[in-house]
């Protein structure tokens, strides 16, 4: 039975994985764009437009010496119209700047997906490099260009995420185990859980037409890899301890699994009504990414619990090796180990540590009411790519707006809506760049720097000023950034209360308690503040960033909140367990002892597996995955290790209220080891 609990499912995910493949669906412009909003909508109606699909690409020519000469400016005219780039005035398609040192040209680029864009944009580069005259360089970019760079960015980044992440979980179970055999049987079975999570969650958003992005199925396999290594590191390190007790390693596993399933199914709940709160999101991306984690979560856990038992079972009691567990060992909570030494300092002076670790984290989480939110569009990318660099230099001598202009859309008259538009103050030029099905776009050109306080009070003046028309939106880069935070905001609103809730509900129906539920959740709630704090220094201060991405809030606080509670759900049940022979606070030095060494090797795996985001040249991935990092490693090696416990020893039995968890015969912290070990074989997790 064994080998067909086993191998079947392994067979069938492998059938599933290579027949079925990701699912597809064709991307549109609304994808990432919050629901209802002004630019949102500006968008719809620029997508009835009769060449919708064409994107505007901005050629920038600059001379490496001095001023453009007349010469210069003809070269740039022919080749220009080679490119198929637009009239923009009487000087043709090519514009001079005023202080004659750079000459620019508007190019439409028609492409049906963004893999035909960044293609073509390549091409684009490649011929002007080809024949750009001499002491002249020449440049690209505008939104075209800023799409196909961002392209680039996650260009293989799927594959290079799982290699990277798979490479990280088994130089990790290497360490932990130090086995030559043993780290490969969770990397095997977890990774084919991540490989299926991406292909069923896929399909399923397919079906549902429900969107996705490319960093979508990469965070996928982050989580599964970090969640389902979590839950497979808990199961191993019971299922090695029941080794010690039980001759039939069949009995030993299902042991193991009975007394390790209600944590790994509480953690495992809690974490996929945390994701499904995303659908809640006015972002669709944001809705796809929290159920594709979801049905990844589920995914996971199921084949820790069904698939890695019987493979583990196949293999004899070698595959520890060299520290194969024997009948009678002794279990690491009747030894003198680290953690039993770290939970009897903790134990005596409990109240100290409390007030010690809470002034600790209250430090690191100075600077939370400080953080400010939005990256503007140069500020997207950890490397700097062409297309930023030039919009950079084309400001310098255009107005700044020029390479990517605000569009106003409207199906009320367009004369009307330009005139009110051109008296905006803080717009340049205004004209109407393209009519059809009844719906005029109007280009604005704003005098102010995307990301700037006065390129904002523009868009605001903008809306103010199209107000009566009833069809007229405003949208474009700024419009859409200014939208896309204000959207972020009202998800926090919403959805950061509701995953609490849930996390806490999750709480009291596993301990049947009220006070340890609390505790636990305002722990995890210091440890979010406190990483948001670090993160907010690290990246406003060395690396230099004016803000944090407006979606790295609310994804932090999920992940942080969901998969953090993990490790206190991993150990507050094992002391409830053996507080019923040794009392509240024996029972808690005793889950200490026990889960030390587990725990702390799945939140340094699970820290390092969210660093793994940073692989991708993107800030918001690589602010979510340092935030995360921060949070993980404070829980793991702060929180969980020391305050928990030290809130349990403050409180003894008031810690389980209004339950009693302690048996009348429970002794004291001090006698608790004196259980000898047969009193406590029956639930020990070791290293």
């Amino acid at each position: 039975m064994a080998w067909l609990v086993a191998v079947l499912p392994l067979l069938l995910a492998g059938a599933l994985i290579a027949g079925l493949g990701e699912g597809e669906r064709a991307r549109t412009s609304l994808d990432a764009l919050p629901s209802g909003f002004d630019s949102t909508l500006g968008t719809e109606l620029r997508d009835r437009l009769p060449d919708e699909g064409a994107a505007t690409a901005v050629v920038l020519w600059t001379s490496d010496e001095g001023e453009l000469d007349q010469q210069a400016v003809a070269d740039l005219g022919r080749q220009a119209g080679e490119l198929g780039a637009v009239p923009t005035g009487p000087t043709g398609p090519v514009s001079l700047a005023e202080d004659g040192t750079a000459a620019i040209a508007i190019v439409p680029v028609e492409s049906a997906s963004a893999t035909e864009n960044a293609d073509r944009v390549e091409e684009l580069r490649a011929q002007l490099s080809s024949d750009v005259p001499d002491g002249i360089t020449s440049q690209v970019t505008g939104p075209a260009a800023v799409q196909a760079d961002l392209a680039a960015v996650f260009q293989g980044a799927d594959t290079n995420l799982l290699l990277v992440t798979a490479g990280v979980v088994a130089l990790l179970l290497l360490i932990t185990y130090r086995s030559p055999v043993l780290w490969l049987v969770p990397l095997i079975v977890v990774g084919t859980a991540d490989r299926l999570a991406a292909v069923l969650a896929t399909q399923v958003m397919a079906g549902l037409d429900i969107a996705w992005d490319e960093s979508t199925v990469g965070i996928l396999s982050v989580l599964v890899f970090g969640a389902g290594t979590n839950y497979a590191l808990l199961l191993i390190s019971r299922y090695r301890d029941e080794l010690r007790t039980h001759a039939e390693r069949r009995v030993a596993m299902s042991v193991a699994v009975r007394r390790t399933a209600e944590a790994v199914l509480a953690s495992a709940t809690t974490v996929f009504l945390g994701l499904l709160t995303l659908l809640l999101s006015v972002v669709p991306t944001t809705r796809g990414l929290g159920l594709t984690c979801a049905i990844g979560v589920v995914i996971a856990a199921a084949f820790v619990l069904v698939v890695l038992p019987a493979v583990l079972v196949l293999f004899g009691r070698w595959v520890f090796w060299p520290r194969v567990p024997h009948v009678g060992d002794p279990a690491l909570v009747d030894t003198d180990s680290f953690w039993h030494k770290v939970g009897e300092r903790v134990a005596r002076r409990p109240v100290a540590f409390v007030t010690g670790t809470s002034v600790l984290l209250a430090v690191m989480a100075a600077g939370v009411l400080s953080i400010d939110t939005g990256l503007d569009q140069a500020d997207q990318f950890l490397v700097e790519p062409e297309a930023i660099a030039a919009a950079e230099r084309l400001g310098e001598s255009f107005p700044a707006g020029v390479s990517d202009p605000t569009q106003v859309l409207t199906e009320d008259d367009p004369e009307r809506v330009r005139d009110a538009v051109g008296e905006v103050p803080g717009v340049e030029v205004a004209q109407t760049t393209q009519q059809g099905a009844g719906i005029a776009q109007i280009d604005a050109v704003l005098g102010s720097t995307s990301g700037t306080p006065e390129a904002r009070a523009t868009i605001e003046a903008l809306r103010d000023a199209v107000e009566p028309f009833e069809a007229t939106h405003v949208t474009g880069t700024e419009a859409s950034a200014i939208d896309q935070a204000e959207g972020a905001a009202r998800d926090r609103l919403l959805i950061l209360p509701l995953i609490l809730a849930l996390v806490l509900g999750a709480l009291l129906v596993l301990l049947r308690s009220v006070v340890a539920p609390l505790l636990l959740v305002a722990t995890v709630l210091a440890t979010y503040a406190a990483s948001m704090g670090v993160s907010w220094w690290i990246f406003t201060g060395p690396l230099g960033f004016e803000a944090l991405d407006s979606g790295v809030p609310l994804l932090a606080f999920l992940f942080l909140v969901a998969l953090g509670v993990d490790y206190n759900i991993f150990l507050v049940t094992r002391a409830r367990e053996e507080a019923r022979q040794h009392g509240a606070r024996g029972g808690m030095l005793r889950a200490l002892t026990s889960t030390g060494g587990v725990i702390t090797s799945a939140g340094i795996l699970l820290a390092a597996v969210f660093a793994v985001l940073g692989v991708l040249p993107l800030v918001v991935l690589a602010q979510l995955g340092t935030t995360i990092c921060i949070g993980v490693l404070l829980d793991t090696l702060v929180v969980r290790t020391v305050l928990v416990p030290a809130l349990a020893f403050a409180l003894g039995d008031r810690f389980w209220w209004p339950r009693s968890v302690s048996d009348s015969r429970a002794g004291s912290v001090s006698d608790s080891r004196a259980g000898s070990v047969s009193a406590s074989r029956a639930g020990t997790v070791s290293d």
